[in-house]
């Protein structure tokens, strides 16, 4: 009787990761953005970063530990990457009590309130930083910091206009946005960076393919028609797929596990929608940048795509 097996549910896959190797992993493919975002704006994107760090972690501390009454896990770097990546959605010479109050929102509404990792429907990052878009538009959207001249200041620096807020097209390099040298939030400055960093997540098998090109090719096709059709009036799709959030977004915030889809065929359709609310809000929507809102709505889908969109299980025989 010593020797009965105890069966218990599926799934029985087992590996080597863990959830403070994956949250790292995703912190090391954002490092070379964090890196060109300290290049361009300095003092500036090293607060805001810190600043939006901390408060994650301290929030999350705080809930768990006082309000949820359970033993808090902030070591599985799941708070850091949240926090990251609120900072990177963020401008850098913002507040920092604005920081700390997305920070709050990210994690005590969009995190902790659904019980806390794994069970938020919605990126808390994209929670916190919509928040703040709708509670302080002008400081979200207002005058964004110049690269190289705002970065040896921080509240008070010289700013300009971000690439998708120009009323004219052509007026912004391609290649600056490629490189960067061009205002926004901190992770949207330079295109590069986010690339390679999407590179090495593929590489590593921390996220796959299928959302991140499902999104940037439905927009490549969407813009590429829409510029065909009428050149004067919309940019050209390199610009949409450089600009604004979108990199960002497909590679680091739409890849989240727990709020996109699990199937290769669900991460698809996830994809698509995202990408193609994305250029209808762009386009045709009184907001330049749509990325936060697409994915958002995605989230409150994958649910259903996860319902309606999923493999055979094991030992079920397919019928005509």
């Amino acid at each position: 009787m010593s020797n009965l097996l105890t069966i218990s549910p599926s799934p029985h896959a087992k590996g080597k990761d863990t959830v403070k190797s994956l949250m790292g992993g995703v912190l090391i493919a954002l490092a070379p953005a964090f890196l060109v975002s300290l290049y361009f704006f300095g003092i500036g994107a090293l607060i805001t970063t810190l600043v939006s760090v901390i408060s994650c972690v301290l929030f999350e501390w705080l809930i768990t530990k006082f309000i949820l009454k359970q033993t808090p896990h902030i070591c599985d770097l799941s708070a850091v990457l949240t926090g990251v990546l609120l900072a990177f959605n963020l401008p850098s010479n913002i507040s920092p009590f604005i920081v700390m109050f997305g920070a709050l929102i990210a994690i005590g509404v969009g995190k902790m309130s659904f019980g806390g990792l794994g069970q938020n429907p919605f990126n808390p990052a994209l929670v916190g930083r919509v928040f703040l878009l709708i509670s302080f538009p002008v400081q979200m959207t207002g005058a964004w910091p110049k690269p190289i001249e705002a970065r040896w200041q921080y509240l008070d620096a010289v700013t300009g206009a971000t690439p998708m807020s120009y009323s004219e097209l052509g007026k912004v390099n391609l290649m600056d946005m490629f490189l960067g040298g061009v205002g926004g939030s901190l992770g949207e400055v330079a295109a590069l960076a986010l690339i390679l960093g999407g590179v090495y997540l593929i590489v590593k098998r921390i996220i796959t393919w299928h959302i991140p090109v499902s999104i940037l090719l439905t927009v490549l096709i969407i813009t590429s028609i829409a510029y065909l059709t009428d050149p004067t009036k919309f940019a050209s799709p390199l610009y949409h797929l450089l600009g604004g959030g979108l990199l960002l977004g497909a590679i680091f915030m739409a890849t989240d596990y727990v709020t996109s889809p699990m199937s290769s065929t669900g991460k698809l359709i996830y994809g698509f929608g995202i990408g193609l609310l994305t250029v209808i809000i762009r386009l045709w929507g009184s907001y330049p940048e749509g990325m936060s809102f697409a994915i958002l709505i995605m989230n409150a889908l994958t649910p259903i795509i996860n319902k309606y969109v999923k493999p055979t299980r094991f030992g079920v025989v397919k019928t005509k």
